[in-house]
């Protein structure tokens, strides 16, 4: 089975930071979503693969026998948008999706171009339940 490439690694948020993001505006983004996401999450911001900044950690287990370990939380600041890594579509998450703000939605992340243009108290309550979603679905 192939190794997943989504791996807790030791490079240095903030270096990478500086190095990928392509403006000062992400890289301010950047710093704000990692002191909130520890704040909510209670973890410490690590590198997850070459472009995820992750928070805590879980073990999946899929019923076709792939198995790893991935963030609880988690984001990226691309080229054309920030992808946040928290869990979208689920029953019950209407009203937080609904009053969330300027995104779009992809198949397993949220995209943003800035932070301005999301109502963090909605980002904060979507984060908490992804936390609890997910550990409730795979442990903690």
């Amino acid at each position: 089975m192939a190794k997943t490439k989504t791996a807790e690694t030791t490079k240095d948020v903030y270096e990478f930071i500086l190095e990928f993001t392509d403006s000062e505006q992400k890289r301010k983004d950047s710093r704000e979503l990692i002191q909130l996401m520890e704040e909510v999450s209670g973890f410490k911001a690590k590198m997850w693969g070459p472009s995820i900044i992750g928070f805590g950690t879980y073990h999946y287990k899929y019923a076709s026998g792939h198995e790893g370990d991935a963030p609880l939380l988690g984001f990226s600041p691309r080229k054309a948008a920030i992808s946040l890594y928290v869990s979208t579509g689920e029953q019950g998450q209407e009203a937080l999706i609904n009053d969330l703000g300027k995104f779009t939605m992809g198949k397993a992340c949220i995209y943003i171009k800035k932070l301005a243009d999301i109502n963090p108290e909605s980002l904060v309550k979507l984060m908490k339940d992804t936390m609890a979603r997910t550990t409730e679905k795979y442990g903690s």
